[in-house]
């Protein structure tokens, strides 16, 4: 039987880049899966994917035999909980990855320089260096965070859709930690045009009185990210932050690069 143009091209795509189709196929699906908030129908995966529905229920329910996947009693599939321990040991091992460039910032800064990620409401910090200064910031890795409070929330979330922040705020509420937090939707919102604008974030006493801390996202990174310096706000001046700002900037650009290479590997 003669196969389609576009099949044969996928085929000799596949094979040029040493990879196995189904493998491959199965990857696409979770990704696509993820993209549409985790839970989608098998015509929902043929429309985006372009692949046949026979195609996309084999794979399914290979995924579903291995415990990546889950059927729910609607005959919808949603990502499953043996995805959650591969993420976690992805997000120590980025956190590993991070670490030469957040100690570069706490050379070039003197202050504590952290990396963040938005895990689902939440920010969770996965690496930090430590300033050498007897007075300096310490958050604990694996901590989570209300993202409206913390100049790496408003870093990750600038980008987003109004209406999701909005969704987002909804869900997690917008409890004060300092009398400096901002509790109400627009003037979160706001705060992200000023980081889209500027093309960092702040935190100016709104998760910790005495605490600034300056953030910008990593471009491109595998999962949205955001890496921080944090000090006291004697330190965190406004003229420290003309010069911290274009660091933090240019090392986000170089772990980008450093992450990129390492997907490629």
């Amino acid at each position: 039987m003669p196969t389609s143009n576009a099949s044969t091209t996928d085929s000799k795509a596949t094979a040029a880049s040493g990879g196995v189709q189904s493998l491959e196929r199965a990857f696409d699906l979770l990704e696509r899966m993820a993209d549409a908030g985790g839970e989608v129908g098998l015509s929902e995966l043929s429309a985006s994917s372009g692949l046949p529905l026979p195609t996309i229920h084999r794979l399914m329910r290979t995924l579903v035999a291995c415990g990546y996947v889950r059927q729910q009693t609607n005959r919808r599939y949603s990502l499953g909980p043996r995805l959650i321990r591969l993420g976690e040991s992805a997000s120590r091992l980025l956190g590993t990855w991070a670490r030469p460039y957040l100690a570069r910032l706490v050379e070039e800064t003197g202050e504590t320089a952290n990396m963040a990620l938005l895990d689902g409401d939440e920010i969770v910090y996965v690496a930090q260096v430590p300033s050498k200064h007897s007075m300096r910031m310490f958050t604990e890795v694996g901590r989570r965070v209300l993202p409206h409070s913390t100049g790496v929330g408003k870093a990750l979330l600038a980008h987003t859709p109004a209406e999701e922040v909005r969704a987002l705020l909804a869900r997690t509420g917008m409890p004060a930690a300092t009398e400096k937090t901002l509790t109400t939707p627009d003037t979160f919102l706001d705060a992200l045009e000023e980081v889209r604008r500027t093309g960092y974030a702040v935190d100016d006493n709104e998760q910790e009185i005495g605490v600034r801390c300056l953030a910008v996202s990593v471009p491109n990174s595998p999962t949205a990210a955001a890496i921080s310096i944090s000090g006291p706000a004697g330190r965190v001046t406004e003229a420290a932050t003309d010069r911290i700002v274009p660091i933090l900037q240019q090392v986000a650009a170089e772990l980008s690069v450093a992450l990129a290479n390492t997907n490629g590997s």
